[in-house]
């Protein structure tokens, strides 16, 4: 079996990543993050009208172009490898897998037209203030009341939550844990964007107070589908890592053969040496891991939770290791707000606690494995 990627997957990559390069500078990425919306309208249209980007992985039915999540790793990967400020994992990984995975079909048919065309920013909001990962963390309810459901509670962490026009809100009521898709401007909804040390992707509170809500798939049947999107969502963002390992790889082994210390390249000492070798190790393996697991994304077979988990605790490592380094390597000058080390670490930091941290990912895979 074959899995190396195709020369059209590689040719998507070349693409994206010329792009991003355009795109999403250090110079563009450090002015984005210090504004509340984190993104530019104008490269988002981009991305949606020249790009295709936000259509990739929806159904042609619902106005997408129907590729594959191999492809998706692809593109998540340069976006991670330029740190890109935009709404796009909230959207396309969150929002948009959890409208397809919620067996809606009018849902899908009102909403993912809009999310492929760029129109709608999307998230999903599940995480609350206990900090919990699994279904035991939703205790927000929804209750109805005529032919209308009302959300009360409170949702911490969301993703591009203060800007996105539709928010999947998970609540429980009777029947169990459900799916709700509330508008961003709906009555009774309070948005607070979030200080978070990682300033390249933005987070927010909501707050909702007998916010109206429209039922998605089976009341009481939700879980089946977070489930399945956290699966999905930890190996999107395994990707990304994978990208932004591979970067400060990349400029650690540059700024080694660079720079000069005592009349020699520092990258001939032996401790340099072997932090880029090490380096080297842990990225092309978390590689493996990430690319093995796109692929069972794709296939959506029975590996797929088992592998979800390796791969998110294994990239979340390597990622925050080789962040870590890059900063040794580089010295004085790796740790001033000037150079772009920091960044990188702060992503990598955030990323890997996000969706739960290589621990809680172990047990889970162990779990999974009947250990």
């Amino acid at each position: 079996m074959n899995f190396a990627f195709s020369e059209e997957q590689e040719e998507l990559r070349g693409i994206v990543r010329a792009f991003l390069n355009d795109k999403s500078s250090e110079a563009t990425v450090r002015e984005l993050m210090e504004t509340i919306d984190g993104y530019d309208p104008a490269v988002w249209s981009q991305m949606a009208e020249q790009m295709g980007l936000q259509a990739l992985v929806i159904p042609e039915e619902f106005g997408g172009q129907g590729y594959g999540f191999v492809e998706l790793v692809v593109v998540l990967e340069e976006m991670g490898r330029r740190l890109l400020c935009a709404p796009y994992f909230a959207t396309v990984v969150l929002g948009a897998q959890t409208l397809i995975h919620s067996g809606d079909t009018a849902a899908q048919q009102d909403y993912l037209p809009g999310i492929a065309s760029g129109e709608t920013i999307a998230t999903l909001a599940y995480t609350e203030p206990n900090g919990k990962w699994d279904e035991s963390a939703v205790t927000m309810t929804a209750s109805r009341d005529g032919d209308v459901w009302k959300l009360s509670g409170t949702k911490l962490y969301v993703l591009d939550g203060h800007t996105a026009g539709l928010i999947i809100t998970a609540a429980r009521t009777d029947a169990g844990v459900s799916l709700f898709a509330v508008s961003g401007d709906a009555d009774g909804l309070t948005r607070t964007a979030l200080s978070t040390m990682d300033q390249t992707r933005k987070q927010a509170r909501l707050e909702y107070a007998d916010v109206e809500g429209r039922l998605i798939g089976v009341d009481g049947e939700g879980w089946a589908a977070i489930e399945r999107v956290l699966d999905l969502a930890a190996v999107a963002l395994a990707a990304e890592q994978v990208g932004g390992a591979q970067e400060v790889l990349d400029s650690s082994v540059q700024y080694a053969k660079d720079r000069v210390q005592f009349g020699r390249p520092i990258g001939s000492f032996q401790a340099i040496k072997h932090k880029c070798a090490d380096m080297l190790l842990e990225v092309e393996s978390a590689k493996s891991a990430a690319y093995y697991a796109g692929w069972c994304a794709s296939e959506l077979n029975d590996e797929l939770p088992s592998v979800a988990s390796l791969a998110k605790a294994y990239c979340s490592e390597a990622y925050f290791h080789s962040a870590a380094e890059n900063i040794q390597i580089h010295g004085g000058i790796g740790f001033t707000w000037e150079h772009p080390a920091h960044l990188y670490f702060k992503r990598a930091k955030s990323s890997e606690l996000l969706f739960g941290d290589p621990t809680y990912h172990r047990e889970l895979l162990a779990q999974r494995i009947g250990i």
